[in-house]
């Protein structure tokens, strides 16, 4: 049986949809581009039921009547066009460092003390980088997403050619995600990018190091805050979290030596000792064995300077921006500092 037939229909439709919004709202020519390849949708999910059936021994034609069902979502390609993280970090900073992110990390700390201890026992991360986390991602819990999973991600995998082949990949790991823990694949919601749950993981990581930390023999990111807490704990771990090592330290500098530390990438690249002989400032105390990375953040008032350390590293690897990083150190800094004066 070929989905030709049955998604003929429910493609023109969503093409005159999305065609009707671009007039409205779409003037590049990147949205330009991918109106017309929605057509190309039949051929690339014919094939992928196919090797779904041939890899993993889903059944064809469960496959294909769950697919019928799938929509296609024009505001999911407009979403993914505009990342905050194309934001200068004047104008990202205030979208997840404010005070109602603070004050409603200090009471999900509160509510959630028991659990965060045993994170923090268990995995060795703090209890505010976690808190953090999940504040910046969905504000504790409160916007976990509104888009069917299956859809955002058939949308990205099937009409956005940029990055399908990682959405396909993402796919095939839902379908295997949701069979492995007997959830409906219809029934799940989350991002435009098909992040899911609390700490919003993506399939791969779900399956990866999602955990049953309270025990109820499901691994559940949408209802159950400990088990959101010990995934994102376990997250850190594997990607070889440090006990007790600082995160990023905000510097001086001086001369000119010191720009020639700046370049692309996250991962720290220099001693203690380099950056100190290329004219950064550093605290005091800090452990020689230590190599971080000189980062400028763009502030209204010029560069502001930052050393990151491993840790700091660590956190990117959850997204992989600088500011996304900045962002939540900064912000589990203030929910620390607020949650032991309120303690």
């Amino acid at each position: 049986m070929k989905l030709n037939k049955i998604f003929k229909s429910s493609v023109r439709f969503n093409i005159v949809l999305f065609l009707g919004l671009s007039l409205l709202t779409a003037t590049t020519a990147q949205a330009k581009d991918l109106s017309p390849r929605l057509f190309d949708n039949v051929k690339p999910i014919n094939q992928f039921i196919r090797e779904m059936v041939q890899k993993h021994m889903f059944k064809q034609a469960e496959l294909e009547e769950l697919f019928q069902k799938v929509k296609l979502h024009p505001s999911i390609l407009e979403a993914i066009a505009r990342p905050a993280e194309g934001k200068p970090w004047y104008d990202y900073r205030p979208i997840f460092v404010t005070p109602s992110r603070i004050k409603g990390g200090i009471a999900f700390w509160k509510k959630q003390k028991t659990a965060l201890e045993q994170a923090n026992t268990t995995f060795g991360v703090p209890e505010e980088i976690i808190v953090s986390i999940i504040g910046v991602e969905t504000r504790y819990g409160k916007h976990t997403g509104r888009y069917p999973i299956l859809d955002s991600l058939s949308t990205l995998a099937f009409a956005y050619p940029p990055r399908s082949k990682f959405f396909r990949s993402e796919l095939e790991q839902f379908l295997l995600m949701t069979r492995e823990e007997r959830l409906d694949p219809l029934a799940l919601k989350g991002s435009y990018a098909g992040a899911m749950g609390m700490p919003q993981f993506i399939s791969s990581s779900f399956r990866r190091y999602a955990v049953d930390f309270d025990k109820s023999g499901q691994r559940n990111l949408w209802e159950s805050p400990t088990d959101a807490i010990g995934s994102v704990g376990n997250y850190f771990k594997k990607h070889r979290w440090r006990s007790g090592e600082p995160i990023a330290s905000k510097v001086k500098v001086h001369g000119e030596r010191y720009r020639l530390l700046l370049s692309k990438g996250i991962k720290p690249n220099k001693t203690v000792q380099e950056l100190l002989d290329n004219g950064v400032i550093l605290p005091d105390g800090l452990p020689t064995n230590l190599k971080g990375r000189l980062l400028a953040f763009e502030t209204k008032n010029g560069p502001e300077y930052w050393v990151v350390w491993h840790n700091f590293y660590v956190i990117s690897r959850y997204n992989h921006s600088s500011l996304y990083s900045m962002a939540v150190f900064q912000l589990s800094e203030k929910i620390h500092a607020q949650y032991n004066e309120t303690d």
